[in-house]
């Protein structure tokens, strides 16, 4: 059987390349997307900053099962306890807040802000005193190398820094040295008092440093007795976890996108593998019967076909294993460089995704091979040989029931878009899947979809294309099922590529649109040395021309509810500028009540939390802080700006950085030049500030907004890829078996300008019906996304991006038919013939 199975493949090279492309591309497209959701499961980062540390003890990164977004900070008590558990040698706390070296004014690290540290943690990097010597009192300071060459700083000298936004002098006692191939940023050393106080009382971690002849694990295990459910203790690679809060909360983002995506190329590959091998051994129709014929029995042509299946996907899934890894490292890449994830998360890919991808692959094959080779071995040689001249049966109930299945579950996701899912990150979760699903239902009955919509294109196409329409119309009558098989990846890659493609520019549409509106504000003061003083947001409100003058902090925290905790985004404001700077049209109470720990929030919030203006609201803040803020004002709902409004000076200090970046500026109505110029003035004399105007915040609500833009179009241009690399398949699989039929034809009369016009009009009706139904299953995604994003069945976006898809449906759909075609009857038709 292997030897027969091996002399078919040789004599069969055509279909066998684009059934083995289809297997290749399925797998390694899958272990890309599982090795995503593998780094996003197991969200590890290699230490930088504690790489000296084997354990690390750290705040709970989580509430609930909702991961934090600021860092939660720990008791200074715990060092104390820690160092006395079972085989700790030292117990070393650290704490990091910014801390920018100035050199004439300015910051000396650019944009960026270095950040301070208690001596003690120098030795966790490690760092050694190469000049001068440890801080022993307040106001000395020992810079790292880096640091110290670009300020001109050495021991004995003064250096200004800024530190919770005011700047202070500080003597320089020694220059540090990092040792090993960490990478960790700029820093600044302080004695450890000074710098517990400079970042608030307590400690970010403790790097534990296990006893010499003591294992890293009994180590870890002995301080998670003493810490208990206090702090998280980190071992191995996701010690880097403890140096990047919030970066947990990236793993849903990348789960849901690589489970969102992951689900829809698997089904892809699973229809891509199963028609493209269908189609081959429709295709061998004719072979099968004549096997038959000569006395084969149905279970050896199965057995040959297992054979020859098996060969192909052990040897596609093999091949794919490399470019599958390359593929998640790509995919990684670009959610990197866009921001969505840090540069320092380890990329994992062991072997599950490889298992997926290849069970994906061989499942996809083996159901192929089930119910296409079943049929073609059990029915009888003369029913199989008229069949493979007719091919016109394909439907069945397995197949009907199975389209009811894609096709109610995609109407089932697009019903819960538009009427159960709310407007936020999980949105694309069940819009995009959508069309995925009913798109394959559409296929799976596209032979019957492909004669009714081919029946009321007849009329026309008669009309305008003659001779060449009439035949292209007999043989959409004869041969719907091999026209349908063409029409079908069309239809994924036309529903696909329109409906993710609106689906973001929607998106960006809408959160340019609301997020301009919102703001009132006039200029933009921004902070890039970790914050503004509190003092400098009255300095800008006295400033001549100011009308008003708001801090601005945003964040995200959690609001307790019976069924669990809901995301939410905070905005820290000042009450006596909010109502200038942001577009908040109060129907309750009111927003000049925003001082201490209050909070205002929009009616359809309200309603949500079942409390008014009075009650108290239990919710906890980015770093876990559990608060219970007065409700003094209610705002009209702005669905595409839906947060919570606090107090600037409450939500600043349960932030990373602790202190307000921005301060929205007003200016008095004919102000004009003047006050830029004096703002401009103020900022100068503000290190590390920069005066910009209120437009800059939309471009980072757009940027914001767009950092999942590149990984979509990635992912998508990947789906789009390997579907249209099967409609190549597919077209040109079809177009050389056909070959004989248009020597025949020539041999009966025709020309090759007639032949070729024949196929010109299939390939548009193939398009017309791809176009119709591919649009249909777009729509699956697009309209409900965009009820739910801007109240209207239409998507905002250029109609080129809908002409761009059905225009390269078109190009793919010609240029695979007519070019082989073209080749193949620069033949003799007699030849053409005789090789059939």
């Amino acid at each position: 059987m292997w030897r027969l199975a091996l002399r078919t493949l040789k004599f069969r090279r055509t279909s066998f390349v684009a059934t083995f492309l289809a297997m290749f591309l399925g797998a390694a497209i899958v272990i890309g997307c599982g090795g995503l959701m593998e780094t996003g499961v197991r969200m590890a980062a290699d230490p930088q900053r504690l790489g000296g540390a084997p354990v690390v003890v750290t705040g709970e990164q989580s509430y609930d099962s909702s991961a934090l977004t600021e860092r939660h900070r720990i008791d200074a008590g715990l060092v104390g306890e820690v160092a006395k558990a079972r085989g700790v040698r030292a117990a070393v706390p650290d704490v990091s807040f910014p801390a920018t070296v100035l050199k004439d004014g300015r910051p000396v690290t650019g944009e960026s802000a270095s950040y301070g540290h208690g001596w003690a943690g120098a030795r966790l990097t490690p760092y050694t005193l190469a000049a001068g010597k440890t801080p022993v009192a307040g106001g000395e300071a020992v810079l790292d190398a880096g640091l110290a060459r670009r300020a001109g700083a050495r021991p004995g000298s003064s250096v200004d820094i800024v530190v919770r936004g005011t700047t202070r002098h500080f003597r320089v006692s020694g220059i540090a040295e990092q040792h090993g191939d960490h990478n960790p940023d700029a820093a600044v050393f302080f004695t450890e008092d000074e710098a517990r106080a400079l970042g608030g009382g307590r400690i970010d971690s403790i790097g534990v440093v296990p006893a010499p002849g003591t294992s890293v694990a009994a180590v870890a295990d002995a301080v998670r007795t003493t810490v208990g459910d206090r702090a998280e203790v980190l071992t191995g690679e996701r010690r880097g976890l403890a140096e990047l809060p919030g970066t947990l909360s990236s793993r849903r983002t990348v789960v849901i996108l690589s489970a969102v995506f992951g689900s829809s190329v698997v089904l892809i590959v699973m229809f891509g593998v199963a028609s493209t091998l269908g189609l081959s051994l429709q295709q061998r129709a004719r072979e099968m019967a004549l096997l038959r014929a000569v006395g084969s029995t149905p279970k050896q042509l199965r057995r040959m076909i297992l054979t020859e299946t098996a060969m192909l996907s052990v040897g596609s899934v093999l091949l794919a294993l490399l470019p599958g890894y390359a593929i998640g490292r790509l995919l990684f890449a670009v959610l990197t460089g866009s921001g969505v994830v840090s540069s320092e998360i380890v990329y994992h890919a062991g072997w599950m995704p490889m298992a997926v991808g290849a069970a994906v692959t061989v499942l996809a094959a083996a159901g192929a091979t089930r119910f296409a080779g079943r049929r073609a071995a059990r029915t009888e040689p003369v029913a199989a040989l008229a069949e493979a001249a007719a091919a016109t049966r394909w439907f069945s109930v397995p197949r009907l029931v199975l389209a009811l299945f894609f096709l109610v579950n995609g109407i089932g996701l697009a019903v819960a878009t538009a009427t159960v899912m709310e407007d936020g990150p999980t949105l694309a979760s069940t819009a995009g899947p959508a069309s995925v699903l009913f798109g394959i239902g559409l296929t799976l009955l596209a032979p019957g979809l492909t004669k009714a919509l081919v029946t009321l294109l007849r009329l026309p196409v008669r009309l305008l294309s003659g001779l060449s329409g009439n035949l292209a119309l007999r043989n959409a009558a004869t041969a719907n099922v091999r026209m349908a098989g063409a029409v079908a990846p069309i239809v994924l890659l036309i529903g696909i590529a329109t409906g993710t493609l609106y689906m973001q520019s929607t998106e960006d549409h809408v959160s340019r649109t609301s997020y301009d509106r919102n703001i009132l504000a006039d200029y933009v003061i921004d902070s890039s040395t970790g914050g503004f003083a509190p003092g400098v947001v009255d300095t800008v409100r006295a400033t001549p021309g100011v009308a008003a003058a708001s801090e601005f902090v945003t964040s995200r925290g959690f609001v307790d509810r019976p069924d669990g905790p809901a995301d939410v985004d905070l905005r820290g404001v000042s009450a006596d500028g909010v109502r200038q700077s942001l577009d908040l049209p109060v129907v309750a109470g009111s927003l000049g009540g925003l001082h201490g720990d209050t909070v205002a929030l929009s009616e359809k919030k309200a309603r949500a939390y079942g409390v008014r203006v009075g009650d108290r609201l239990p919710m906890h803040f980015g770093d876990g802080t559990a608060v219970h803020p007065t409700v003094v004002a209610l705002y009209t709902d702005n669905p595409k700006q839906q947060y919570l409004t606090l107090p600037a000076a409450a939500l600043a200090p349960h932030t990373g950085d602790g202190l307000p970046h921005q301060i929205l500026v007003r200016a008095a109505h004919g102000g004009g030049t003047e006050v830029h110029d004096r703002l401009a003035a103020l900022t100068a004399r503000l290190p590390g500030a920069e005066l910009d105007d209120s437009s800059s915040l939309a471009g980072r609500n757009n940027q914001i907004q767009q950092i999942l833009v590149s990984a979509n179009y990635t992912i998508v241009a990947m789906i789009v890829g390997y579907a249209a690399i099967t409609v190549v398949n597919t077209l040109v699989s079809v177009t050389r078996k056909r070959r004989a039929e248009f020597g025949l034809q020539r041999l009966t009369g025709a020309t090759r300008g007639q032949v070729i016009g024949m196929l010109t009009v299939e390939g548009v009706l193939i398009g017309v019906v791809a176009t119709v139904l591919g649009t249909l299953a777009s729509a699956m995604t697009i309209v409900p996304y965009s009820l739910v994003k801007s109240d209207s069945y239409l998507p905002s976006g250029s109609i080129g991006i809908y002409l761009a898809i059905v225009g390269g449906s078109a190009l793919l759909v010609f240029g695979a038919t007519l070019l082989p075609s073209w080749r193949g009857m620069r033949n003799p038709a007699v030849d053409a013939v005789q090789a059939a």
